[in-house]
């Protein structure tokens, strides 16, 4: 997967995440706040993968002389 997908999915599961979240508190829905939680917080997991790849790809790049 690329960094651009990685961030764009991260983005995605993030907002669903945060939607989730806001339903479940406003039912007073403890699963439904902690099912978006998780799925918030794997979203932030997928954005930091695709800036770990993208500042790998950078130094490869500069190593390679491709900067």
């Amino acid at each position: 997967m690329s960094s651009t997908t990685d961030k764009i999915k991260g983005l995605a599961n993030e907002a669903v995440g945060d939607v989730k979240q806001g339903i479940g508190n406003a039912t007073d829905n403890d699963k439904l706040n902690a099912e978006g939680k998780a799925q918030e917080l794997k979203g932030e997991a997928q954005k930091t993968t695709g800036d770990v790849k993208d500042g790998a790809k950078h130094v490869a790049d500069k190593v390679t002389g491709k900067a």
